[in-house]
């Protein structure tokens, strides 16, 4: 009690405090703040089983994109430049298989394709030689801060090569060797540790080397032994400089005999032709939307 209030009531009248009003929700309790999940990306292959993964990581496809497909991190990568490449690509083996079986070039359509591989082959090995050519062009008119960085990206696109031939090599190997010469038949006699040897090596080459080189040889020119690791601008400058020389080479060794003049030289010059277009456009496209130019590659 107080002497203000003696009977230990509360005062009459207004209150200093005035209750509060009740509450429209009741009190919850905290909750820390929850991690948010990240954003979704691409998707994401599943991992598989033991097969799958050992596949991936030494099968001869995967293997040949590994060593044939550009990548160098930020490298940019247009896909309507990828699409009208595989158009043109398209186009020219179909007019090629076209010409070679309405004009009698080839006996049966499987005679112009193996005759379209082999001028695929040809085109990789002009490239292997176009190459160290190019890059010694490059290099000396690059500048000098930039010669250094040049080799060391342009090592990728020579250990491209390297792998190129030396798996190709196996097979000249083989019959310059007399591997399989004066050897027993495989299912006649007994199993020795011989014929062991020479089956695994037979199996090797033809479920492993074959596909690799098969493969290779179709990555190495579409993607021009992967030089898109040296720069973005190079692949379309090398392509149009391998599309003339392939030409002249048709030119001089009179490929395409037997189709009339005009024909001939429509199919000899619009192969440049159309490389060339698609080459220019794709520097034209490199310039404007990602600010690439050869003053990029040589730091000029």
């Amino acid at each position: 009690m107080s002497n203000w209030n003696p009977g230990g009531q509360p005062p009459e009248g207004p209150q200093p405090y005035q209750p509060q009003p009740p509450q429209p929700y009741p009190p919850q309790p905290y909750v820390p703040p929850q991690p948010q999940p990240p954003y979704p990306g691409p998707p994401v292959p599943p991992p598989g089983g033991p097969v799958t993964r050992l596949r991936r990581r030494i099968g001869p496809i995967h293997t040949a994109r590994r060593v044939f497909t550009p990548s160098r991190p930020g490298i940019v990568s247009d896909p309507e430049v990828a699409r009208m490449r595989k158009i043109r690509t398209l186009v020219g083996v179909g007019a090629f298989l076209w010409m070679s079986y309405a004009y009698k070039l080839a006996p049966e359509l499987s005679d112009a394709a193996d005759e379209q591989v082999d001028k695929s082959w040809t085109s990789a090995l002009v490239l292997a030689a176009t190459l160290p050519v190019v890059v010694g062009v490059l290099y000396g008119l690059a500048a000098p801060a930039a010669r250094r960085d040049l080799l060391r990206r342009a090592g990728r696109c020579f250990g491209a090569i390297v792998a190129m031939m030396a798996a190709a090599s196996v097979f000249p190997i083989i019959v310059l060797s007399g591997f399989f010469e004066g050897q027993e038949p495989l299912v006649e006699g007994d199993f020795t540790v011989t014929k062991g040897l020479i089956l695994a090596f037979t199996l090797f080459v033809l479920f492993w080397v074959t596909p690799f080189v098969v493969w290779g040889v179709g990555l190495a020119v579409q993607h021009v032994f992967r030089t898109a690791d040296i720069h973005e601008t190079v692949p379309p400058l090398l392509i149009m400089a391998l599309a003339w020389e392939m030409a002249l080479i048709d030119m001089f060794t009179g490929a395409h005999e037997g189709v009339p003049t005009v024909i001939r030289y429509v199919f000899v010059l619009g192969s440049p032709l159309s490389v060339t277009a698609v080459g220019l456009w794709e520097l034209h496209r490199l310039r404007v939307h990602y600010g690439l130019g050869m003053r990029g590659l040589l730091m000029r």
